[in-house]
């Protein structure tokens, strides 16, 4: 497991994330101002022709039949305003996004796959991965004490009279 490559995947992961969300809220702020101004600007050209049509439709019906026609234009009005301000966004940008983020999240699950076999691999065989580490000073500690008991013991200068 690389530690460097799982902090430029998570900072991958980050950065794709933060403009899937930016990318997402502009979107949805279009949407609703676009929305906004439309109602605004319904709201009053709907005023003025209900306000003629009615007049018209009195001429012909009855007051009644003239406003329940009127009434149901506006709902069809307004629901045809909702389907065209609720389209999900399409772009290259979210497209690119989202694939860069799924790269990110497949490099992470690797690195978390690989760091997963070592920890298992250092548990069921925890003589495999310890050897190694063990093996080597050991061994130079006792080709050191071999080199002490086969070197000659200093002989004795003084002899007692």
């Amino acid at each position: 497991m690389n530690s460097e490559n799982v902090v430029k995947q998570l900072r991958a992961l980050w950065r794709t994330d933060r403009i899937i969300a930016e990318i997402r809220m502009r979107h949805m702020l279009v949407g609703l101002g676009l929305r906004a101004f439309a109602a605004l600007i319904a709201a009053f050209g709907l005023l003025m022709l209900e306000l003629s049509t009615y007049f018209a439709l009195v001429q012909i019906w009855s007051a009644i039949s003239a406003a329940a026609i009127l009434g149901t234009a506006n709902f069809v009005i307004a629901a045809v305003l909702f389907v065209v301000g609720g389209r999900p966004p399409a772009g290259r940008e979210l497209e690119l996004a989202t694939e860069i983020h799924g790269s990110a999240v497949d490099a992470l699950q690797s690195e978390a796959r690989a760091l997963q076999s070592q920890f298992t691999g250092m548990v069921q065989r925890p003589l495999n991965s310890a050897l190694p580490l063990v093996l080597v000073p050991l061994v130079t500690i006792i080709l050191k004490s071999l080199k002490k008991s086969r070197a000659p013991a200093p002989a004795a200068t003084a002899e007692p009279s």
